[in-house]
């Protein structure tokens, strides 16, 4: 989850996050009415509780982040993603009441063709496939940290989601290894719910199944105002005989550049992972940004930033997390220190009796 400043705030009234609803809402109806019982539409996501204080200043966030997969047929599959979220911090901003606005986003609404066995098409608002974090780890119920990279706005500007088309796929698929590609195309809108930027990319994924170590290479190109270009690259490795998690990134924008990489490790050789210190999951993660030329409005550190993150995950049963985090931000802006704690749950479920 990107740290939301209030001053960027846009308050979204319900009725525009219900258009989008709306719009998930007519392909469940469709699935129902055209499929058999085999298709049933799946329903999971989460439900969460942060808080932060960043540098002195606390607030809060409930969140219910839903997420709705409607199988139509064979080839076809609708699925979709949202976050209602509450932000509520003290009016003078460490000091007097307490006060809130509701942020509702669609962070993808999509319809997938399943075309070969190794190309995929997707039309409508789908997640920029810059890097890996903004596909793999924004979701409330995966992170395990509560905030995102420092450097998660390069290549996903302007809101992390595109309005268009991609196609994904495998160009090879061997024991040895595995090429998996992704292009896409991103139209301009300023639509609620559905704000994207003009922009055009790619992103190859090269995996090793015999070493558990994935490389892969991003680029973006940003089509409206002034044109430039985004590259990155990113590297994740899993061990097979310990249950230990590394993943890297660095990226390259017009006016910034930088990295972060995380590595966690659950504790689940210690009796399991239902025990009670096998539950435990710490996390760090070291990050950095270095500012090439000023570059409001695109999301970085506007100074030269390093940070340090330490974090304390507790997987409790019934698909319940705790995460607890605590950052050392330094920079030439001012140094500060981040405490993060959050609760989330997961949930899924489906929308009728049937095989999923």
């Amino acid at each position: 989850m990107r740290r939301i400043k209030s001053a960027k705030l846009k308050q979204t009234q319900f009725p525009r996050v219900a258009i989008a609803l709306r719009l998930a809402g007519f392909l469940l109806l469709l699935s129902g009415h055209l499929l058999s019982a085999q298709y049933v539409p799946i329903v999971s996501g989460a439900v969460g509780f942060f808080d932060s204080k960043n540098t002195g200043i606390n607030f809060f966030q409930p969140v219910v982040a839903p997420v709705v997969v409607a199988p139509l047929g064979k080839h076809f599959l609708a699925e979709s993603r949202f976050d209602l979220r509450g932000f509520y911090e003290r009016k003078n901003g460490n000091s007097g009441p307490y006060q809130g606005t509701f942020v509702g986003s669609t962070q993808y609404l999509q319809l997938d063709y399943f075309a070969t066995d190794r190309l995929t098409l997707t039309a409508g608002r789908f997640l920029t496939p810059f890097g890996t974090y903004n596909e793999r780890l924004t979701a409330i119920w995966i992170q395990k940290l509560q905030d995102a990279p420092l450097i998660f706005p390069i290549g996903t500007r302007t809101t992390g989601s595109s309005d268009g088309v991609m196609a994904r796929g495998a160009l090879i698929a061997k024991p040895a290894i595995h090429v998996n590609y992704i292009g896409y195309f991103s139209a301009s809108s300023n639509a609620a719910q559905f704000q994207a930027g003009r922009a055009a990319g790619y992103r190859f994924d090269f995996y090793f199944p015999g070493k558990r170590v994935e490389l892969g290479t991003s680029y973006g190109r940003f089509l409206q105002g002034t044109h430039n270009n985004s590259s990155g690259a990113h590297f994740w490795w899993q061990p097979w005989r310990f249950p230990l998690e590394v993943r890297s990134e660095y990226a390259h924008g017009a006016h910034a550049q930088g990295y972060w990489i995380e590595s966690t490790y659950r504790l689940s050789q210690w009796r399991g992972p239902d025990s009670l210190f096998g539950r435990l999951e710490p996390v760090f993660r070291m990050q950095q940004t270095f500012r090439n030329s000023p570059g409001p409005g695109d999301g970085l550190p506007g100074a030269d930033t390093k940070q340090a993150d330490f974090g304390l995950d507790y997987h409790l049963p019934h698909e319940v997390r705790l995460n607890t985090s605590y950052s050392r931000k330094l920079s030439a802006s001012g140094n500060g220190n981040i405490w993060d704690i959050s609760l989330t749950y997961r949930f899924l479920f489906p929308m009728w009796r049937g095989h999923p």
